[in-house]
């Protein structure tokens, strides 16, 4: 049987080329970056090396960037620091949106918790936030506003620039969580105008468990994790040398490959598209047209449930996903299809499906002719009826 991935939003492979140069950092230089000794040199050289290649791939300067275990944590970092260290001047007002990581949602509930008032702006039909909405909701409180680059969900990519620059006219803080934009999106956050970036290893083909914050020279924060002086005396614990090393050199290959991939990927994501269009009827596509990530790909099934159209499609041999993996077991629809305004049949139908680059043709293939068998065979049992026939964008 085949097995095929389709879920590169939650994860991805290491590469070979990033694989390569992690492997000395376990075996054979494998000293602690904060040691004197040569083997202690040795690491932090690595470390410096990777700081340079994440710098260049988001046009920053390398003493900006600030090792982390991930997207996660650099978010929490970003908001808690922030907040934090800014409390004093009495700004308690930080503005995101509805359809954020839930590690940056979450964040800002606990925030809330402490006094601070969260605006969690809404999008339209596409996903996009509104700048006269953010305007409107800015004031003399707001301390930080925090916009993802792109969403994990429905691949919708907003337009940073323009609400950074917004955001900066007024003197306040911008942040965004780029970790799936990177390698998708060129980002230089100098001309941005962005003060803080999220980015992670294992959506780009680089390792788990290793992240990065950018912090702009001059921007203030408190640490997050306490302990030595790592990370300029900002983040406590040894850094992951060996996952340091491999999200450089992810970085660097996002960037240096980014043409050619983001054109093969938008050629087979259009492809797939059109094929489920032509062979499926009652789907509707989410997200932005246009303004979305390449591999990006978010159906609503009419008629169909899409835990069993997942499950159903597992057993082909093909793994896809129901929305974002750090929702899962979540009993409520997925948050972004509700703030998009779909409907609660369409949302319980709709599938995730991210590609990767070594995607080929025949797969697609093999895959809509699973996935028209599967929504067949599910329609056939379901109780559920063509209700919503406004909302497709096939309706046959």
């Amino acid at each position: 049987m085949n097995k095929i991935y389709l879920d590169n939003a939650a994860s991805t492979f290491v590469s070979s080329e990033v694989l390569n140069e992690m492997m000395p950092y376990f075996t054979l230089e494998y000293g602690n970056p904060h040691s004197l000794h040569s083997f202690g040199r040795e690491a932090n050289s690595a470390l410096d090396t990777a700081r340079e290649r994440i710098a260049k791939a988001i046009g920053a300067n390398p003493e900006e960037i600030y090792f982390t275990s991930g997207a996660t944590e650099s978010n929490n970092w970003a908001l808690i620091g922030i907040a934090e260290k800014y409390a004093s001047t009495g700004k308690k007002h930080i503005i995101t949106s509805q359809i954020e990581h839930p590690s940056v949602l979450e964040t800002c509930k606990y925030l809330e918790n402490r006094g601070f008032k969260i605006t969690y702006l809404p999008v339209d039909s596409d996903g996009l936030v509104s700048i006269a909405e953010l305007l409107h909701n800015l004031d003399s409180d707001t301390l930080l506003v925090s916009v993802m680059s792109a969403n994990n969900e429905i691949g919708t990519i907003q337009n940073i620039k323009a609400i950074a620059q917004t955001v900066k006219e007024r003197g306040v803080l911008f942040h965004t969580d780029a970790t799936q934009a990177i390698g998708a999106v060129n980002i230089n956050v100098k001309e941005m105008g962005i003060d803080m970036l999220t980015l992670s290893g294992h959506k780009i083909n680089g390792p788990k468990g290793i992240g990065a914050l950018y912090i702009k020279n001059g921007v203030e924060i408190a640490p997050l994790i306490h302990g030595g002086h790592q990370e300029r005396n900002l983040r406590g614990g040894t850094v992951n040398v060996a996952g340091a090393v491999g999200l450089g050199k992810a970085c660097e290959i996002a960037c240096r490959d980014i043409i050619i991939n983001s054109q093969k990927l938008r050629k087979m994501r259009d492809y797939f598209v059109d094929k489920v269009m032509q062979e499926i009827p009652y789907v509707k596509l989410n997200g932005h047209k246009y303004q979305r990530l390449p591999n990006s790909i978010n159906l609503s099934f009419g008629m169909v449930e899409g835990e069993a159209l997942m499950m159903m499609l597992d057993l082909e041999g093909i793994a896809v996903s129901v929305g974002s993996a750090c929702s899962v077991g979540s009993p409520e629809p997925s948050y972004v299809l509700q703030a998009i305004k779909l409907s609660p049949e369409l949302a319980s139908g709709t599938i995730r499906i991210s590609i990767s680059k070594n995607i080929s043709k025949e797969e697609i293939d093999y895959v809509v002719e699973k996935l028209v068998a599967v929504v067949k065979k599910l329609r056939s049992m379901s109780p559920l009826t063509k209700s919503s026939i406004g909302e497709f964008n096939n309706v046959q």
